[in-house]
């Protein structure tokens, strides 16, 4: 038997990471949203229905997503899906349906990727001071000027 789901979508929220008790293993929440448009030919308009699923990811796949998923991520998310009951304390019977994610993939253009800040400085180096076509001698207020190259092309 298989238990597996394969879901795209965007996420609705930056991530709830959490890291358990004394294993310190990471743990993260995501809410994905997937939608599916359709044609209405009674009413003659596009439909869309929008669901949104709880997703769960575990050490590595929660360290990823806490340095680079953020709010309106597109994701690709293979894992398997869970459904849980329970009552609540009003006495009123619960139940909600989660997925552990296996495999997560980002699926954001570059451009559209969430913006990360280096944990490091760049070294500055000076830029070069040169200037193309002329020539300043530096103990005369003289200025060379360069050569023009005469060529024996017919045109």
């Amino acid at each position: 038997m298989i238990n597996k789901i394969i879901l795209v979508g965007r996420v609705g929220a930056d991530p709830e990471v959490k890291t358990m008790g004394e294993s310190g293993v990471k743990t993260a929440r995501v809410r994905l949203a997937t939608s599916e448009k359709w044609f209405n030919k009674e009413t003659n308009q596009t439909e869309e229905l929008t669901e949104w699923h709880n997703v769960t990811l575990w050490r590595n796949l929660a360290d990823v997503a806490d340095k680079y998923v953020r709010k309106g991520s597109l994701l690709y998310v293979e894992g398997t899906i869970h459904y849980r009951k329970w009552q609540g304390k009003d006495g009123v019977e619960r139940q909600m349906t989660d997925i552990t994610a296996n495999t997560m993939q980002m699926l954001n253009k570059v451009e559209d990727a969430p913006k990360v800040e280096p944990q490091y400085q760049v070294p500055q180096y000076p830029t070069p001071t040169a200037t193309i076509g002329v020539i300043r001698a530096e103990e005369t207020e003289q200025v060379l000027e360069p050569e023009v190259l005469q060529d024996d092309l017919p045109f």
